[in-house]
């Protein structure tokens, strides 16, 4: 007899083995502690660039808000419950955007890339939430003559680097955030029917994580270059880095590294229309 849907499960392919473990489906039996893990540490830089440069890399529907500065986070995550105790890391790239639909309207960063080091979260997180990942080799950051240094590669083409120095603690709470959340256009190809979309919608993030504790946090000066790639250097990617690499660097607005631990399962992630 074949087999059937279970309403409420999560399923990825090949969903012939039943509902599949993951960041927001623990097997049985296995609890998460979401106040204590992951361990976090993420080094982001910032910079202004032209926002007409910027606006034309935004689906429909949005719009810049605020100045047009770019954020590029390096998040370094250990002893993820989901994973039992492993870690990865993640390159996250935004600026700030709004979003108006037919019934919804947000504001809050545009999530428009994301690279990990690690295939589960990628598929999970494509899959389930809609975040545009991609894979990079992220090795751990050094820290060499007061400076976090961080970069990300593909095959050996190191396509982005990332310094923060002359590093001043400040105080550890929250920054004072207005917005609605993370904002990401979640899609995917009509197979067969190439051009068309089986799924193009708006996902939300909300901004609101009651589990995540900030330990400390430094700002200092930053550093940031995307190097511009061939085809052959980057065969799926170079259209990506080409587009961040040609974004004018009008000024950097520094950067910083956050100490952290704890973190939600992203079940509040939500469609906007």
């Amino acid at each position: 007899m074949s087999y059937t849907f279970e309403k409420g499960r999560i399923y990825r392919m090949p969903t012939h083995f039943g509902p599949a473990p993951g960041p927001r489906q623990l097997p049985d039996g296995l609890a998460a502690d979401p106040d204590r893990k992951p361990q976090r540490m993420t080094v982001s830089a910032s910079f202004l660039t032209d926002a007409a440069s910027l606006e034309r890399h935004l689906p429909e529907h949005f719009a810049l808000v605020d100045e047009p500065v770019v954020t590029v986070e390096f998040h370094y995550l250990t002893g993820i419950d989901w994973l039992a105790g492993r870690g990865y890391t993640m390159v996250h790239v935004s600026w700030p955007a709004v979003f108006t639909g037919l019934s919804d309207r947000a504001s809050g960063k545009f999530l428009a890339v994301v690279w990990e080091n690690l295939a589960d979260p990628i598929i999970t997180g494509r899959d389930e939430i809609g975040h545009p990942k991609l894979f990079a080799e992220v090795p751990a950051p050094r820290s060499f003559a007061g400076r976090q240094l961080c970069e990300a590669a593909w095959m050996g083409f190191r396509f982005v680097e990332l310094a923060v120095g002359e590093l001043r603690e400040v105080p550890a709470h929250g920054a004072p955030n207005g917005s609605d959340g993370t904002l990401m256009l979640k899609y995917k190809p009509r197979t067969g029917d190439w051009g068309e979309a089986d799924l193009c919608e708006v996902t939300l993030t909300p901004s609101h994580d009651p589990h995540v504790t900030i330990e400390r946090r430094f700002t200092g000066d930053a550093q940031l270059r995307f190097h511009r790639a061939s085809w052959s250097d980057l065969p799926t990617m170079a259209h990506i880095v080409n587009a961040l690499a040609d974004l004018p660097v009008l000024e950097m607005r520094g950067g910083a590294v956050i100490h952290a631990h704890g973190g939600k399962s992203y079940l509040d992630q939500r469609m906007l229309r």
